[in-house]
Order: C-alpha cells, then structure tokens, then sequence
C-alpha cells in the first residue's frame, strides 16, 4: 500500500504519535446511533457535540435505511449499547441530483452493468427521511424502547432541521 495512499500512511503517523483513544470500549457511550451520508462535508460527531467513543456513526450514500443499515442497527443495539437512532440526510446532497437510472447509464458508459444495483437516489428528500424512520420502527428486528429521530442537517449552515413523524 503504497504511492496513492504515501499522504495517509503519513498523516497516520503523526496521528498515532498521540493517540490517546486507547481507552475506549467500542460501545456507544452517549447510547446513540447516526444514520448520515457519505457526504465528506459533514462532521458528525462536530455538529452533534460528540467526542470519538460516543456514538455509531453509519455512512451510506444519501444516508438511506438499507438493510444493511438495519442488520448494523441490530448489532449496534443488542451488542453496543446504543438506545436512540438518529437519521440524518442532508441539503445539496447528490443523492437527490440524479435517479437510479442515471447513475445506471454513468457505469454503462464504462462498460459496467449495474442494474443488479438499487442505489435508492432520493427525489423527495422529507419524504425518504420518513420512510426511512417508519422503516426502523416498523422493524421487527429492533425493541420498541429504541428512540427514533430524524433530522436534515443542512450542509450551508450546520444547522440540523428536525423532522417529526406523525
């Protein structure tokens, strides 16, 4: 591994020189989960006053409620101590830019067949979020107890904009 990643491996050294996170445990501290993008724009454990150790941060494109997410959820419940789920999209995501089917025809241009794929772009951002919330609730994989709560954080401002189910 070297050539392409010589910046991090670098940036690593220095990092490790004082690391002082040995202490951690692996379980959620603050009992939280964050559903969010992969977005490189948002700062997650920042912009919810977090320290490393305090939460589970899950990133997926357009921080959709995938099964995988679901199977991680479980995990992160039962096995990390985490009792409250925080989904959190964004603004300007580009997620919301394009469709299934344009990302589709972007592989295609490559010689790629990608339509085994769902990439669950988002036309309605509000209303994938609540789907995405129903979706944990309804989940017969997770306890009733388990607190679900949404927000989209906007990418302009840093401000997170609370999304109520009804």
């Amino acid at each position: 591994m070297t050539g392409a990643f010589d910046d991090l491996l670098a940036a690593n050294a220095t990092f490790a020189s004082t690391f002082a996170g040995s202490q951690l445990t692996g379980r959620a501290a603050r009992g939280l989960a964050v559903v969010t993008c992969m977005d490189s724009r948002i700062d997650p454990l920042g912009l919810l006053g977090l320290e490393p150790g305090d939460a589970k941060i899950l990133r997926n494109a357009g921080a959709r409620v995938t099964d995988d997410v679901l199977r991680t959820l479980v995990l992160a419940v039962f096995l990390l101590g985490v009792t409250r789920v925080l989904v959190m999209p964004h603004t300007d995501c580009g997620m919301a830019k394009a469709t299934d089917e344009d990302v589709h025809a972007l592989a295609r241009a490559h010689d790629i067949d990608t339509r085994s794929l769902e990439f669950q772009t988002v036309p309605d951002q509000d209303a994938a979020l609540r789907h995405d919330l129903t979706r944990i609730k309804a989940s017969p994989f997770l306890i009733e107890e388990l607190a679900i709560g949404g927000a989209i954080y906007d990418v302009h401002t840093g401000k997170l904009q609370p999304v109520e189910l009804p």
